[in-house]
């Protein structure tokens, strides 16, 4: 199983790139769960969002507190949010920031996606995430992520195309 946990304000779409994420690796035929934690819930708020694949149904119902990815969308976040909570020692840590000067404890990989989105916007560029999601998939589902009747929450789907549940 692949657990992600993103990092980020209200507002700039971490909850929504969770859903994303998991709506395309079921549409790749895996099984797939996200959900947001926020507290307050206003624009620019830290707040969380999780993401699980697997190859087999997903039977887990709780936050992520050791995952294989941990994204930050926004570096402001390092000051206030511990991002580095519970991350294992093969943790990829991917924080969206020109630069990032760590203590080196941790392997961090800094990537301006800022700047590589605005470059995209311009230029029409698309990109996925490699290995976890097909080009296809993940396009055809930010085409049409909306409306699909697609809960946030904690759904699970599968590849037999049916929502599964613990009930």
């Amino acid at each position: 199983m692949i657990e992600i946990r993103f990092h980020g304000r209200g507002g700039q779409g971490a909850v929504t790139a969770a859903e994303i994420l998991a709506k395309a690796a079921f549409k790749d035929g895996k099984y797939s769960q996200a959900f947001p934690f926020f507290g307050v819930e206003r624009r620019g708020a830290p707040v969380m969002a999780f993401t699980r694949i697997d190859d087999k149904p997903i039977d887990l119902r709780y936050q992520i507190y050791n995952p294989d990815y941990v994204l930050v969308l926004d570096d402001g976040l390092l000051n206030v949010v511990d991002v580095f909570s519970g991350i294992k020692d093969n943790t990829e840590v991917i924080i969206n920031t020109e630069t990032f000067e760590g203590s080196g404890e941790h392997t961090v990989h800094s990537i301006d996606a800022t700047g590589v989105a605005l470059d995209m916007l311009t230029n029409g560029f698309k990109v996925t995430a490699d290995g976890v999601v097909s080009v296809n998939n993940n396009t055809d589902t930010n085409k049409t992520f909306e409306g699909e009747g697609f809960e946030f929450g904690t759904p699970c789907w599968g590849p037999s195309n049916e929502k599964h549940s613990n009930a």
